[in-house]
């Protein structure tokens, strides 16, 4: 294969060669188009020609000479086109027909058409090689049915190589162009939702000296001028809660966030997050927002063709469950009065992994995972945690061994984690001091004291609601799709 395929791009190198040898620029600046493909078609009239002349580029997907003619098909973001080269209508021109090769991107000028089985055509009239493709493309090959649909055999199949070569990928395959393009307007929409609410949107520090707002190993860096260590953030929380005490009552950020964990189905070290806060606001609030936020998205995804039918409905109100109750159910015996020496018993009956080396908190939300969470299909808010799992938000009225927290889940996954805010600074630094006790006794995943965090806390912060949605699981889920790599344009991979 590796032979073959040295060959055809010697032989590509020599097309290269002979482009230049006849006066001809391969690598062009720039193409005056004055219509996409699928405008270009829309032009055919049923009989005759059209009355202008259309101006399209691409790339060359298909090639097939008939003599004095040649058959093509040039394909653009919007859809393709069939091209029809005659001899007699492009001169001395005819001959640089032999120095194309499908991948190649072209100029074409032509005359809209229809041929005699009715397929909308352009008649060229000028032509020009705007990039020479020196490494063919893994196009898969076609079958026009009887009833006139098209069956595409893939060439580009192997999924590790197609991650790698995402714009080989995006070259050949245009439902994986469709499926970036419903994602976009999926991100789209949520921005809308959230600005016609007045939310404003701003950006924090990736780069910080201390990480929080979640729990999770985080990838360090040092700055050579301050001289310091910084980690990538793994959550954008504490940044844009210290805007809320200063005044931005609604406020969000679609970021990039950074953990440093395993990978899986499920799991990227880089994703997409959707974190918004409003002042005043509590989780029952946010949970209101949530619901219609998360219909708009998936109403979005679904107005792209490919995902008419795989976008599943919403009806609104989600199903709503208790953590404790669920999780007690499950086990047999209350989560809350549950020795630390039962926890760890029940975890390794779940098979959690070095079970005897997490601490209290993990386990138990290993075991939810375990029990409950992944037995969870329709859309369904689990309130309530109990206060060890929950160091941002408030304890529940009524019930201090709780909080006011809420996560949503899907389809055995997580999409979206909310609270009513904690906001006594006191309080918080008793739990952030929790949580470095935690870090101290081996908890990679628990995070220290943030003093300055504090000190915002007390100048006063305003009672607030928070959310975060995980923007790739959420359009994983939206579009049907399996594995966070297929909706991660450059996902994380060993290296090749």
């Amino acid at each position: 294969m590796t032979d073959e395929l040295n060959y055809v791009m010697a032989a590509r190198r020599e097309k290269l060669d002979a482009v230049r040898a006849a006066g001809l620029e391969p690598f062009a600046y720039s193409y005056d188009r004055t219509h996409a493909a699928a405008e270009a078609t829309a032009l055919a009239p049923e009989t005759g020609e059209a009355a202008e002349v259309v101006r399209v580029a691409g790339r060359l997907v298909a090639l097939r000479p008939h003599g004095k003619t040649t058959f093509a098909h040039l394909a653009d973001a919007s859809g393709r086109v069939q091209l029809y080269f005659r001899r007699d209508e492009l001169g001395d021109a005819w001959s640089q027909l032999n120095l194309l090769d499908i991948g190649d991107v072209i100029g074409v000028e032509g005359i809209p058409f229809r041929t005699r089985t009715g397929e909308p055509t352009l008649r060229v009239k000028s032509f020009e090689l705007l990039a020479k493709s020196l490494r063919p493309l893994p196009f898969g090959k076609e079958e026009v049915q009887e009833d006139g649909s098209v069956v595409r055999h893939m060439g580009f199949s192997d999924p590790e190589q197609r991650y790698r070569q995402r714009y080989a990928d995006l070259a050949v395959h245009p439902e994986v162009r469709a499926t970036f393009v419903a994602r976009a307007a999926m991100i789209r929409a949520m921005r809308t939702f959230l600005d016609d609410r007045g939310y404003l949107e701003v950006e924090t520090p990736v780069l910080q000296p201390l990480y929080g707002g979640a729990a999770a190993r985080p990838f360090t860096t040092h700055h050579n001028a301050l001289d310091m260590p910084l980690f990538l953030r793994i959550a954008d929380e504490l940044y844009l809660k210290r805007l809320i005490v200063g005044g931005i009552e609604k406020v969000y950020e679609l970021a990039h966030n950074f953990r440093n964990e395993g990978i899986d189905r499920t799991h990227n070290p880089e994703f997409t997050m959707l974190e918004f806060y409003e002042a005043y606001a509590d989780y029952n609030t946010m949970m209101d927002i949530v619901e219609r936020l998360v219909v708009a998205a998936a109403d979005a995804v679904r107005a792209v063709p490919q995902y008419a039918e795989v976008v599943p409905e919403f009806p609104v109100p989600f199903a709503r469950i208790e953590w404790v109750p669920a999780l007690s159910r499950a086990l047999g015996a209350d989560v809350l009065t549950m020795t630390d020496a039962d926890v760890l018993a029940h975890a390794k009956r779940a098979g959690v992994e070095r079970a005897e080396t997490l601490s209290r908190p993990k386990l138990l939300d290993e075991l939810f995972q375990a029990h409950v969470e992944r037995s969870i299909v329709e859309p369904t808010f689990v309130l309530d945690y109990p206060v060890e799992l929950s160091p941002l938000a408030k304890p529940k009225r009524g019930e201090p061994r709780l909080t006011e927290r809420f996560e949503l889940f899907a389809n055995g996954k997580e999409l979206a984690n909310a609270f009513s805010e904690l906001n006594d600074p006191l309080d918080q630094r008793q739990r952030f001091e929790a949580q470095a006790r935690l870090r101290a006794a081996g908890d990679e995943e628990a995070t220290g004291v943030d003093e300055d965090y504090l000190r915002a806390m007390e100048y006063g912060m305003p009672p607030t609601g928070g959310v975060g949605i995980g923007i790739d699981r959420l359009f994983m889920y939206l579009s049907g799709t399996q594995h966070i790599r297929d909706v991660i344009l450059f996902p994380a991979l060993r290296p090749e």
